[in-house]
């Protein structure tokens, strides 16, 4: 059974940090803002609006801002402001002793489904995938799904209902919900970090890839086991997909529906995760059950938690 972290209440504190790619601070005060609006109080990380290179510090500045918030008693979440790419050069350099003894939410997507993956996967302590800051940027096209977030750390069970899809395949099932990043998810395969996915209800969403590089990645899963004897299969937003110069011969879904073809678990297509203004907060090692029919795709959290 996951152990889920505290709920937060009016008052609590959350930490905010950049511990991947850079981002300008002037991008980040809306989502500070409702932060504070929600109730809450906000501790910034020394990586906010810091730069180095590609990155918001060196790795042994990420890693300390990281540390000092896992570290810190007061901080009841961390959430990362923006993902980018860094998280794998500091991860197996982080210490979770603190963490495990008083769990927080960690709250975040693209490059942090390798922190989310990998505090499921060693600690089975649950944590949010879910929209960051440049979300709260464009507030009217994205005010559910940050609102999802609100709703998910106070204590509201996550129920997402949206409409069918052709390519859908019908059923039921139900188990942890894992996934996010292909990239990432591929990236971690054989780590400290992978994930198991076996009877688990796997999600998976991406952004700038180009078509042949979707399907190795799907390739690297199926033969890693990690599309064996799922509950279901979530596929969400794949944005800005590219294609070669000599085109691949697939479109999107069709290589996923490939890929999936042999096995009989319910899959759908479509669903609002990913790098784009739909994107829901999904607990990431919570238990759901997943209901693909005719008219409409129902994703449930199912009340099955063992409390920190």
């Amino acid at each position: 059974m996951t152990i889920i972290p505290p709920y937060l209440k009016p008052g609590d504190t959350i930490g905010m940090i950049c511990p991947s790619g850079c981002m300008p601070l002037e991008k980040m005060q809306p989502s500070i803002e409702t932060l504070h609006q929600w109730g809450f109080k906000v501790k910034r990380g020394k990586t906010l609006g810091a730069q180095c290179s590609y990155f918001s510090g060196t790795d042994e500045e990420r890693l300390d801002d990281l540390q000092s918030m896992l570290d810190d008693e007061e901080v009841k979440a961390i959430f990362c402001a923006r993902g980018g790419y860094g998280l794998s050069r500091i991860i197996d350099d982080i210490n979770f002793i603190k963490f495990v003894q008083h769990p927080k939410w960690i709250i975040g997507y693209s490059d942090i489904t390798l922190l989310l993956s990998h505090i499921y996967s060693n600690y089975n302590i649950a944590s949010l995938h879910a929209p960051m800051a440049s979300a709260f940027n464009e507030m009217e096209e994205s005010e559910i799904y940050i609102q999802s977030i609100y709703n998910s750390i106070t204590g509201k069970h996550q129920s997402y209902t949206i409409a069918s899809h052709p390519l859908n395949r019908k059923g039921i099932g139900a188990g942890e919900l894992v996934g996010g990043n292909l990239a990432l998810l591929a990236h971690i395969v054989g780590t400290r970090s992978d994930i198991s996915t076996k009877n688990k209800i796997l999600f998976i969403e991406d952004i700038g890839e180009y078509l042949y590089n979707i399907d190795r990645m799907l390739l690297q899963l199926k033969r890693a086991g990690k599309l064996d004897g799922l509950s279901g299969l979530i596929v969400g937003k794949f944005a800005n997909m590219k294609d070669t110069t000599i085109p691949f011969g697939q479109e999107l879904y069709e290589l996923i529906v490939d890929k999936v073809k042999e096995y009989n678990y319910p899959v759908c297509f479509d669903f609002p995760v990913g790098h784009v203004n739909e994107n829901y907060a999904l607990k990431v090692g919570g238990n759901f059950q997943l209901n693909v029919n005719e008219t409409a795709v129902m994703l449930t959290e199912q009340v099955d938690w063992l409390i920190s």
